[in-house]
């Protein structure tokens, strides 16, 4: 949840680099929070499967952003620009590989940050 929070901290920061644990933990707590928005939408309809589910459209274009940035900064990572996000199964190979070991053209390592 603490990677969920700073991604929303760096809400369009598109410069740097984001670790594994960093992407794939947003990114499931964004997916366990838009499931809960769901179910709480359809137990709370009359008629569940009329009409959109309002919530979680805003809650969706809200979180657009930090999702977009937090993948970015994630391929960043792996030494590619962020334009490799639209390559649909290529992004996801990406997305699992471990990042570039020591600084890269998009700065330093965030896995081995001298802190």
């Amino acid at each position: 949840m603490i990677y969920y929070f700073e991604a929303l901290k760096n809400y369009a920061n598109f410069k740097g680099r984001a670790r594994r644990s960093e992407y794939w933990y947003y990114a499931c707590f964004n997916a366990i929070v838009m499931f809960a928005i769901l179910q709480i939408y359809l137990l709370n309809s009359f008629y569940p499967y009329y009409g959109t589910p309002t919530p979680l459209i805003i809650y969706y274009v809200a979180t657009l952003i930090p999702s977009l940035a937090v993948g970015v900064r994630r391929m960043h990572d792996v030494g590619k620009s962020g334009w490799h996000l639209l390559i649909p199964v290529y992004n996801l190979i990406l997305l699992l590989t471990e990042g570039t070991r020591g600084p890269n053209e998009y700065g330093e390592d965030p896995k081995y940050e001298i802190v």
